[in-house]
This record gives structure tokens, C-alpha cells and sequence, in this order.
């Protein structure tokens, strides 16, 4: 049994293609078998919704009268900083950057109220956001300052675009000292007093195509309520770690880069996030749409959560000094029971991923595809896998004569 893109487009084209959500399949599965679920179903949904710090969006302008040019001098979107060093009146925004006037975290912890992530979402939801600007003038864009009011709608161009979105797996965050600790996982209390992870389990795109068999350039995905493509690998993107004999990663793998109009996307599915004690995020709803291609792809997609695997990092200590020490692991069944055992101690854990919004996500998706409002795309080349010999390296620091 095979099948291809265009025959499953066919199908979206005539109202016949059958679809289900990452969670239906594994009933569909258990029930009738791959061979028949393979001849059955054509696509497989997948979703996550959560905080992806490697987000931002880039913007025209358009010129003023009379011209100004941003690059080389220094902008502002209601008070957050963002990147000009592209050109005269191209930007780009990052969901991390912060007001040049935020505390930070010299009261500690810090509060850390708004900053890029939010700055994106107050666009999408179609307000008005205060522009400031100097530059340095030259003899073809004269002006120096500019400071106006500017809304999505008044951007030649609004693109969110992010390098590192969708994480394959991550670790569960505990913390073995005796403080309070404030990270990009949240707040981890004591002595084990909490357990930390994020990813949508059973339902996250990357663990439905664990080797990115169907995934790749030019996929076409649901980002931020609208639709995106995948553009490249995502940045630490790392397939040649230990997995399971399904395949399944036990640590951070694959990563993927994501690109689409911001124009049409939703404040809904693109969240603007506070993480006190260490900064602003973007949380980021992305669909993915696995076409079952063969029976080994339905397999894949029929992972449930005790089949995944993740570390427990001491971020105390093992995280920020860069260790590989690995306190136990533990699955997704696990986690989503609300307590694990660690060193024989019961810890209470906790989401910074909703899966309640995945499972809205896939079933979005879903519909656009059963309403012929969303097609399948064929990759113009598949995320490198185990096979390509790509490995995340750390810095090699050298000493500074």
C-alpha cells in the first residue's frame, strides 16, 4: 500500500480524503490494525501550542515624506527595540527583545511585563502601536526622526518568521538546590518541589514523523491561525540522538523553521508571554499535517504517550553549567498524570505547553482539510534526519590573546 501527495490532494479536491487528529489515530490503530488504518485514513493532524523563544516577525514600512532611513540608526515599537540592519525601512522584531527602560533582573525576580513576544500579538490583534525612530540622515533619506502611531494594516509587509519552532522533545525541568530558581522553564521550586516540561506528547508534530519521512521545505502547516511553511531546519536541529526502537527521540532532536503572513494570523494561536525571573516569549500555535503515505508512517503517527521518553535535568546545577548529567527519565503518561517519582521522592508536575490548544489546533486543521481550505504540499527537500550527519555542537570558546 502507497500513496502520494497529489493523490491524497486529489482526494481534499473531490470531499473524500479521511482525516484524523494524532490523538483518533491511535484508537484507529489499536482497533483495526496499521494495514487497515493505512488504507483507511490519508492525513494525520498534529499540533502543539507553547512558548518557542526563537520567534519574531520582519516589516516594511514603507517610506515617509520626506525619507528616512532605519538601518544604522535605532526604532522602536511601543518602546521595544527592534533590529535594523537589513535596510532603510526594513525591521526585524524578536519575540525575546525587551524596553530599553525594563528593570530587567536587577530587582529579582523580574517581572519582565512586556517585550517582543507581546508587541507581536498587540499587532495581530489589530491595535496601534507607537513608532519611534532617529537615524543619521544622508543626502537620500534625509530625515532623522520619525514617531507615529502604525498598525498592521499599514505595513507593506508583516511576516512572522521564526528559526527555531516545534522542539522534538525536551527535557523536564526540576530543581536539586535548596532556592527558588527562575528559568526559561518556569518557576522550580526547592528540593524537587516541582517538575517542569513542555510539549504536547502524543499530539506534537515531530513525534508523529520522528525521522521527518513526510516533513520538509515548503510543507504547508497551520502558524498562528493562519497558514505557514516550513522554511528550513530549525536552529539546533539535532536528529543523531538516542531513540527508541519506534524511533522516538529521549532528548531534544529535530527543530524546524517556520514562516508566514502575520497579516491573516490570530491572537489567539500567537501569545505574547511573561516567564518572571528571566524574560518575554512568544507562545506559537502551529498544525502539522502528516499524509499517510505508507503503513510505516501510520505506525509512527499511532505513538502514544507512555512510548515517549524524556530527561530530567537538575537546572540548578546540570543545566547551566552545561552537563549532560541526566537525573532519570520519565514518559509523557508520566507527566500528564500530574506526579512522577524522582530520587524516591513524589514531585507534582506541570505543562508550560497546552495540550487542551493542540488538540483545538488539530482539529482545525482537520476541518480546513475536510472543507478543501487547506491542500498538502510536497516538500522541495525533507528535514536532514539521522542519515545527514548533522549534530548539535556546542561553542568552542577560545582564549582571547
Amino acid at each position: 500500500m502507497a500513496k502520494t501527495i497529489a493523490e491524497i490532494n486529489e482526494k481534499i479536491k473531490k470531499g473524500k480524503v479521511a482525516v484524523v487528529t494524532a490523538e483518533e489515530i491511535i484508537d484507529l490503530v489499536q482497533k483495526k490494525g496499521i494495514g487497515k488504518a493505512a488504507r483507511q485514513i490519508d492525513i494525520v493532524t498534529s499540533a502543539t501550542f507553547g512558548p518557542m523563544c526563537s520567534s519574531g516577525a520582519y516589516f516594511n514600512t514603507g517610506h515617509s515624506k520626506p525619507k528616512i532611513k532605519l538601518g544604522g540608526g535605532r526604532t522602536y515599537l511601543n518602546e521595544v527595540p527592534v533590529y535594523t540592519g537589513l535596510a532603510a525601512v526594513d525591521f526585524f522584531l524578536g519575540a525575546a527583545a525587551l524596553p530599553d527602560n525594563d528593570p530587567r533582573n536587577r530587582v529579582h525576580p523580574g517581572e519582565f511585563k512586556y517585550g517582543g513576544g507581546h508587541v507581536i500579538e498587540d499587532l495581530v490583534a489589530g491595535k496601534d502601536v507607537k513608532l519611534v525612530a532617529s537615524a543619521y540622515g544622508t543626502d537620500c533619506y534625509p530625515r532623522k526622526n520619525l514617531e507615529t502611531w502604525i498598525n498592521i494594516k499599514d505595513f507593506n509587509e508583516a511576516v512572522l518568521f521564526n528559526p527555531r519552532n516545534a522542539y522534538q522533545n525536551y527535557n523536564v525541568a526540576v530543581n536539586l538546590s535548596n532556592k527558588v530558581i527562575y528559568t526559561y522553564m518556569g518557576i522550580l521550586q526547592p528540593r524537587l518541589g516541582n517538575a517542569n516540561y513542555c510539549s504536547a506528547g502524543q499530539l506534537s508534530p515531530l513525534f508523529n514523523d520522528p525521522y521527518y519521512k513526510t516533513i520538509g521545505i515548503g510543507t504547508r502547516i497551520f502558524l498562528g491561525g493562519g497558514i505557514g511553511y516550513i522554511a528550513w531546519q530549525g536552529t539546533q536541529h539535532n536528529p543523531d540522538v538516542p531513540r527508541t526502537k519506534k524511533g522516538v527521540p529521549r532528548s531534544g532532536a529535530g527543530t524546524i523553521a517556520v514562516i508566514g503572513d502575520l497579516k491573516k494570523m490570530s491572537p489567539e494561536w500567537l501569545r505574547g508571554t511573561t516567564l518572571t525571573g528571566y524574560g518575554v516569549n512568544l507562545t506559537v500555535g502551529i498544525g502539522l499535517p502528516i499524509p499517510i503515505l505508507n503503513e510505516e508512517i501510520v505506525q509512527w503517527t499511532a505513538v502514544r504517550d507512555e512510548e515517549i521518553y524524556a530527561q530530567i535535568i537538575d537546572y540548578s546545577d546540570a543545566y547551566p553549567k552545561g552537563k549532560s548529567d541526566s537525573l532519570a527519565e520519565v514518559n509523557y503518561a508520566q507527566l500528564k498524570s500530574g506526579k512522577i517519582t524522582i530520587q524516591g521522592k513524589g514531585v507534582p508536575t506541570a505543562s508550560l505547553s497546552s495540550y487542551a490548544k493542540a488538540r483545538k489546533i488539530a482539529g482545525i486543521l482537520k476541518n480546513w482539510i475536510n472543507k478543501g481550505e487547506f491542500f498538502l504540499t510536497e516538500p522541495v527537500e525533507l528535514l536532514p534526519s539521522v542519515d545527514s550527519g548533522i549534530t548539535f555542537k556546542s561553542l568552542r570558546e577560545r582564549k582571547i590573546r
